[in-house]
């Protein structure tokens, strides 16, 4: 179909005007119902293309969720080599996992996207990625005895999300430069005891 101008209806002229569009309205249906019930044919409605450009630019939703939170890798690729790993090794394997990636060349603007998800004044986006992205991966893998692993999966969260701040942002030494491995050994016991230790049980 053509519209009056001569332009297919539905289709943005200019790729980099077309690109922002579909972020920008990714963003807010990712803001307004989640990873999960945020369509693709939802979002390319909202930016008034045609379904087919989203994938074209994008690839999956996974990417256009890390490009809408401007992470410069999908944590999809990441986090879906984490059910291959022993149950018993995975406190270490996720730290020395995460924490190489922050150092690794892509590791600046992973934690400037991390830091600026932080400091938002909407959280949204950010409970969105652990919530339905990180969390959703790990909770299975972690939920023993049943219906324990979306609270031991939160507290691993925690942990991570308090080693990246320390290291990375506030820059406190000796965890600032400890290296990749001693840092593994020495915070992955704790992840693990969250993963597979004993939960206080409220009554």
């Amino acid at each position: 179909m053509t519209g009056s101008n001569g332009t297919r209806s539905g289709r943005r002229p200019g790729n980099s005007g077309t690109r922002e569009a579909i972020l920008d309205a990714a963003r807010v249906r990712f803001a307004e119902v989640g990873f999960d019930k945020a369509s693709i044919r939802s979002i390319a409605t909202a930016a008034g293309v045609d379904p087919a450009l989203v994938h074209h630019y994008f690839g999956t939703k996974h990417q256009l969720f890390a490009a809408a939170l401007q992470l410069p890798v999908d944590p999809q690729t990441i986090l879906s080599g984490f059910a291959a790993v022993p149950r018993t090794e995975l406190g270490t394997h996720i730290v020395r996992t995460v924490v190489t990636i922050w150092d690794s060349p892509a590791g600046m603007p992973a934690v400037a996207a991390i830091r600026s998800l932080l400091a938002s004044d909407d959280p949204t986006l950010a409970r969105t990625f652990l919530l339905e992205i990180v969390l959703k991966e790990i909770r299975p893998l972690v939920d023993s005895p049943p219906g324990t692993g979306a609270k031991r999966a939160a507290l691993a969260a925690s942990q991570l999300a308090g080693l990246l701040v320390t290291r990375k942002i506030l820059r406190l030494e000796p965890i600032a430069s400890m290296p990749v491995e001693e840092l593994a050994a020495t915070v992955g016991p704790t992840l693990q005891r969250y993963f597979t230790g004993d939960l206080p049980l409220q009554n």
